[in-house]
């Protein structure tokens, strides 16, 4: 058995490109709105998150030094009901990032149809040469500085990159240290440990949703999955789960993964468990028994019948897109494809499930996480896995038929069915008029 560790290392790090990710997600906006009957006051007010907040937080390290760390929580729109967003630790973490990745959840949300709005969250830190210690008194300051602004009505965050179920049991509990709350306040964050009112299938729900919607887009291609080749581009938390998915539960045969570092290519089929055990005693999936070392590079160029990028933004684009040479890509990351080469691969009849919608099974089961939290009702892992199903597979279709009726991108798809929602809840509440 695999003792999967607390942090899976975040992998797939490639170079970061000198693309400001919010412009990209106000780029994409704007190509959505040509579609719809939309105000020109409300595509204003969606260009603009509607609460920013950057703190600074001491920390008392272990050396006895104290050290100030800038942390932000983006709030983008709460028209739909309370904001939803997860947390990140990275030391290259900036406030554009945070607000796209806020702007990403609004649209997630929606298109999902939960009654939630978009946020974020982000600590520009190195968690990788920080004590458990220091980590804790991180967490908790971090909440200390923002916690008037969250509840479980208000904004609710929740894990994400270099952060997990202890990191969000940090911070659940100075919530309500500091709230002085008579009942325990679960429903302040989601993708807590299943002690303290998590809820179950919510690790691998992100790869487990994406995979949903890979099964439904192969329906559409009249494609059967079992056999056919998949390479997943970062071996993280999502990356290791959907390589695992598609080869177990779907028959996939999975050809390539990559880290940070490096990729692996074996045409016969890559045994997921085996390459995380390798990556987690070697530092990578670098030089994996039996396969042949690739970069990320060559990775997104192979021929494969599904390619899903899990790691990071703007690693598929103008320069590159042409050369991707596949039947589906799915977003199973966040912002991973720019907006120029969306219309290459539209060009090329790639069928795109874009990142929003492919990534949604995190946030979903995050939203049902919060409805056991709010009734203190929990439900056994096969119902969580049918209503994920559910929920991944309508909105599919909601974004599907859009982009077949009105012959637009998928990406532009989810934009207009997600803007629409947010727009029709701001028409309703009477901030902006028609």
């Amino acid at each position: 058995m695999i003792n999967y560790p607390s942090i899976i290392p975040l992998s797939g790090r490639c170079k970061r490109l000198s693309v400001d990710p919010f412009e990209i997600a106000v780029k994409q906006l704007e190509r959505a709105v040509q579609f719809m009957d939309i105000s020109d006051e409300a595509v204003e007010f969606l260009k603009r998150p509607q609460r920013i907040l950057e703190v600074t937080i001491p920390v008392l390290m272990d050396d006895g030094t104290v050290k100030t760390f800038v942390g932000f929580r983006v709030q983008y729109n709460w028209a739909r009901g309370p904001t939803k967003g997860g947390i990140r630790y990275h030391p290259e973490e900036t406030l554009s990032t945070v607000k796209a990745l806020a702007a990403w959840m609004t649209w997630k949300t929606a298109v999902m149809d939960l009654p939630y709005g978009g946020a974020k969250g982000g600590i520009i830190c190195n968690p990788k040469i920080m004590s458990e210690r220091e980590l804790e008194n991180l967490s908790r300051g971090y909440v200390r500085a923002i916690y008037d602004i969250l509840n479980p009505y208000i904004d609710i965050p929740a894990p994400d990159v270099y952060t997990n179920p202890k990191i969000m049991a940090w911070m659940m509990d100075e919530y309500e240290t500091i709230v002085r709350r008579k009942t325990p306040a679960f429903g302040v964050i989601t993708g807590k440990p299943l002690s303290i009112g998590g809820s179950l299938g919510r690790n691998d729900a992100t790869a487990r949703g994406a995979a949903f919607t890979v099964r439904e887009a192969a329906k559409t291609l009249k494609m059967d999955l079992k056999g056919r080749t998949i390479a997943v581009q970062g071996y993280g938390n999502a990356g290791y789960f959907m390589a695992k998915i598609m080869s177990e539960e779907y028959g996939m045969k999975v050809v390539a993964v990559s880290d940070s570092k490096g990729g692996i290519y074996f045409d016969e089929g890559l045994n997921a468990d085996k390459v995380l055990e390798w990556k987690m005693e070697h530092g990578s999936v670098k030089d994996f028994p039996s396969a042949t070392n690739i970069s990320n590079e060559e990775l997104l160029k192979l021929e494969v019948d599904v390619l899903a990028p899990s790691a990071i933004e703007n690693v598929i684009t103008k320069n590159n897109a042409d050369d991707v040479n596949t039947k589906i890509v799915a977003e199973v990351a966040n912002g991973p494809v720019t907006p120029e080469a969306d219309d290459i691969l539209r060009e090329k009849n790639i069928l795109q499930i874009p990142d929003f919608l492919c990534n949604a099974g995190g946030v979903t089961v995050s939203y049902f996480e919060w409805v056991q939290n709010i009734n203190g009702y929990y439900w056994t892992l096969d119902e969580v896995h049918k209503k994920l199903d559910a929920k991944m597979t309508k909105s599919f279709y909601d974004v599907y038929k859009v982009s077949n009726d009105k012959n637009i991108h998928m990406r532009d798809a989810a934009y207009v069915v997600a803007v629409q929602r947010v727009y029709q809840a701001m028409l309703d509440r009477g901030w902006v008029k028609k």
